[in-house]
C-alpha cells in the first residue's frame, strides 16, 4: 500500500469535513420539515404537567404524603415571544441541534475512518470500543439532562420569585437557550470516562490519580451538580451528583493501572 503524502492526508481530511457537514445539512433539512411536531412533542414537553419527571416526583411526594405542584397534571408553563424573527431562527436552530445530536455517531465514524489507516491492529480495536463508548455516554448524558436535570431546573426557575409583585414571563429565546445549553452540557460532561481513557493512553493519568484526588473530586462534582440544578434541595442534588460520581469511578476503573516500580 502506497504511503500517503501530507497533501493526501489534507485531501482526506477535507472530504471527512465535507461528508460530516453534508450529513448535518441533510439531517437539518429533514428535521426542519418535521420541527413543528417535534417542537410541541419534545422541546416543549417539559412545560407540561404530564412530563415523565413530574409524574415521578408527584408519585414520590404522594408516597410521603407531601403536597406538591408536581401532582397537578394541568400544570403548564407558558412562553412568550417578543422578537419578530425569533420563531423563524429558533426553527432553524432546533433543526440544526437535532441534526447534530442524531448525526453525532456518523461524525465519530468519519473521524474514525480518517485516523484508522495510521493505527495498528490493537489500536484499532481499542478505538473501536472508545468511539462506540463515546456515543453511548453522550446519549446517556442527553437523556439525563432532558428527562431530569432540565425539567427540575425549569420548574424551579419558572416558579421562583424574588417578590410577589413580579410576574414571571418566560421568553421563547430564554427557554430554548437554557434547553439547548443544559442538555448539551450534560452530554459533554458524560464524556468524562472517554477523556480519561484517552489521557491514560498517552500516559498522563492512571488509577492512582483517581484514588489520590477522590475526595477533592466529590466536592467539585457536588459544586457542579449544585450549579446545574439550583433547586437547593438535597434530593435533587443527589440525583444529579450521583451519576457524575459514578462516571468518575468508571473513569478510574477503565484507565491504566499505575506502573510498578522496578526492583
Amino acid at each position: 500500500m502506497q504511503e500517503m503524502t501530507f497533501w493526501d492526508h489534507l485531501e482526506a481530511f477535507r472530504w471527512t469535513i465535507f461528508r460530516s457537514f453534508g450529513a448535518i445539512v441533510l439531517l437539518s433539512i429533514g428535521f426542519f420539515m418535521v420541527m413543528p411536531w417535534l417542537f410541541d412533542a419534545v422541546v416543549l414537553a417539559p412545560c407540561k404537567g404530564d412530563f415523565p419527571a413530574y409524574k415521578l416526583f408527584g408519585t414520590i411526594t404522594q408516597y410521603f404524603s407531601v403536597s406538591s405542584s408536581f401532582n397537578d397534571p394541568n400544570y403548564q408553563i407558558h412562553l412568550i415571544n417578543i422578537q419578530l424573527m425569533s420563531q423563524f431562527f429558533i426553527h432553524i436552530q432546533c433543526a440544526f441541534t437535532f441534526a447534530f445530536v442524531f448525526g453525532f455517531p456518523y461524525i465519530l465514524f468519519e473521524i474514525w475512518k480518517f485516523i484508522q489507516p495510521a493505527l495498528y491492529v490493537q489500536e484499532k480495536r481499542n478505538l473501536n470500543f472508545a468511539f462506540g463508548f463515546a456515543s453511548i455516554l453522550f446519549y446517556s448524558g442527553l437523556a439525563l439532562g432532558y428527562f431530569l436535570v432540565f425539567p427540575i431546573t425549569l420548574r424551579f426557575l419558572a416558579e421562583y420569585k424574588i417578590s410577589k409583585f413580579i410576574v414571571n414571563q418566560i421568553s421563547l429565546d430564554s427557554y430554548i437557550s437554557t434547553f439547548t445549553s443544559m442538555n448539551l452540557i450534560m452530554g459533554i460532561i458524560f464524556e468524562l470516562p472517554m477523556l480519561a481513557l484517552l489521557l491514560s493512553k498517552f500516559g498522563l493519568i492512571n488509577r492512582a490519580f483517581f484514588k489520590k484526588w477522590r475526595r477533592h473530586a466529590i466536592v467539585i462534582l457536588l459544586i457542579i451538580a449544585a450549579v446545574i440544578t439550583p433547586t437547593g434541595d438535597p434530593f435533587t442534588l443527589t440525583i444529579v451528583a450521583l451519576p457524575l460520581y459514578i462516571l468518575y469511578e468508571i473513569s478510574g476503573l477503565i484507565v491504566r493501572n499505575e506502573p510498578k516500580n522496578p526492583d
